[in-house]
Order: C-alpha cells, then sequence, then structure tokens
C-alpha cells in the first residue's frame, strides 16, 4: 500500500492467527465478536485507525464510497448465499426475506451466483419495487400466516433455500415451513425472534440444513468487491455527509433508504 491508494477496510475483527484464522474462516475468531460499529469504534470520523494490512482490501475501480457498504452488507449476504449454493437444484427457488440494506444484496448474489428464480418478502412496498429493480423474479408483501403455503403453491414442494434477514418468530417460523426437504435455511438477521410451542422435528427441512453465523470472512469481502468491479452486482449508496449522521439513522430506521447509508467526513 501506499499513501493515498483508495482502500475499503474489512468490517469484523480477526487475529490472523487462531485455527479459524487459519482455515480462512475468520469470522469464527474469537475476536471477531465485536467490529468496527458493533463493540468497536466505526467509521464515524475523519480517520479509521486498522492494525495490520490484512484488514484492508486496495480498490481497483470502485469508488470507496460506493465500495464501504461491500465489506459489510455485501459480504455478510454474500457468506449466506454462498453457503446455499449447493442445495439450490437447476430451476430451483430461493427466498429473501427482507430485501433491505443486507437483503438487497442476497437478491443479487443470488441473481449473479446461481440460476435460481428469487423471491423478495418485505412489507415496505419501496423495498419491493427496488428488489424488483435488481431482478426479483417475485415479490411478495410482508410475511404472514399464509407464506408458507404460498411458496409451496410457487414451488410445488418448498424453496431450495430460504435466507431470513429479519430474524423474528414469525419470519423464522414462515421461513422454515417454506424450506424443501433437503433444501436450506439460513437465519441471518439479529431479530432475537422465538418459535412457538412447535415439534422441531416436524418443522426442521428434512436431510436439509439450518445454519447461523457470524459476520462474514475477508475472502468473502474480496469476492463480493471483485463482483462489484466487474460490474455484476450493483453497490447504490444514499450518501450523507458527518454533520448528518442522526439523519442517516433515522432514514435507516424509517425503511426509506434505497441502499446503504454512507456517511461521508469533510
Amino acid at each position: 500500500f501506499s499513501e493515498g491508494d483508495p482502500v475499503a477496510v474489512i468490517s469484523p475483527s480477526s487475529c490472523g492467527h487462531c485455527t479459524w484464522c487459519v482455515r480462512g474462516e475468520d469470522n469464527n475468531c474469537a475476536q471477531s465478536l465485536v467490529g468496527r460499529g458493533y463493540g468497536q469504534d466505526g467509521g464515524l470520523a475523519g480517520y479509521v485507525l486498522v492494525s495490520s494490512a490484512r484488514e484492508l482490501v486496495k480498490l481497483a475501480t470502485l469508488d470507496p464510497v460506493v465500495a464501504g457498504p461491500l465489506t459489510d452488507a455485501g459480504a455478510t449476504s454474500y457468506h449466506a448465499v454462498k453457503r446455499v449454493l449447493p442445495r439450490i437444484r437447476p430451476g430451483g427457488t430461493a427466498v429473501v426475506i427482507g430485501t433491505g440494506g443486507l437483503g438487497s444484496y442476497a437478491v443479487q448474489h443470488l441473481l449473479a451466483l446461481s440460476a435460481a428464480r428469487v423471491v423478495a418478502i418485505d412489507p415496505v412496498a419501496d423495498r419491493l419495487a427496488y428488489a424488483a429493480e435488481l431482478g426479483a423474479h417475485v415479490t411478495m408483501e410482508g410475511v404472514t400466516s399464509d407464506t408458507a403455503r404460498e411458496i409451496i403453491a410457487l414451488t410445488g414442494d418448498g424453496a431450495d433455500a430460504v435466507l431470513d434477514f429479519v430474524g423474528i418468530g414469525p419470519t423464522i417460523l414462515a421461513g422454515l415451513r417454506s424450506t424443501r426437504r433437503g433444501g436450506a435455511f439460513g437465519l441471518v438477521g439479529a431479530g432475537q425472534g422465538h418459535l412457538p410451542q412447535v415439534s422441531l422435528y416436524d418443522l426442521l427441512p428434512k436431510d436439509g440444513e439450518v445454519f447461523t453465523f457470524q459476520a462474514s470472512t475477508i475472502a468473502d469481502a474480496l469476492d463480493v468487491i471483485a463482483l462489484a468491479d466487474a460490474g455484476r452486482i450493483r453497490a447504490d449508496a444514499d450518501l450523507f455527509p458527518l454533520d448528518r449522521v442522526v439523519e442517516a439513522y433515522e432514514a435507516m430506521e424509517a425503511g426509506t433508504l434505497r441502499g446503504r447509508a454512507v456517511v461521508v467526513p469533510g
């Protein structure tokens, strides 16, 4: 690296030398339980200090303003999509529950890396319209008691993969009920949801996969930046100067952001 190089900063922390890091699973490093913006000071400042060069990605053509969200929202959703790809049959269906900052990237990753029919579910009409603009084949307005029946009616036997970027009780329940035998359900959203008194033996997809995870890996971030660099995914950003950070949070809470909020110092 040289002074003045445009770079992106890896979001999660990791030590670089434990068993997990050596295997390339640095998202499981004990240090990854905190990261920039969750447990450590984030990027809401004119300068950010990193501990080593392994936490930086040199950018080729991407503007750092655009690349910023890719190392967090883009990489986290990519980690989930990469995990379910082997479960998606030719002509299969993948469902994304919650198409906000992370889910909208998941829609793009699924379209870029698979031939799946992508179903986007969100209660906010603007988010559904954005998901459709990104290429989602089917949109559904919010999770209801009928969502699983609608997914099964659409697919015949359920979705090959369901990724829940919300993580509350109703979305988890609908997602699991929508997953076919041999399919995959990924819980990404940290909504701290609880399941009602149901039989897990009957609820979980037979011969399938159910998983959750903590953050993404450095390799995930490198892959996502390469996808964006090649023009295979979009990285839309809503820009806010540093003195309007409160407005950025308010827009996020209200669900009015088009892409990811990016705060630009200076």
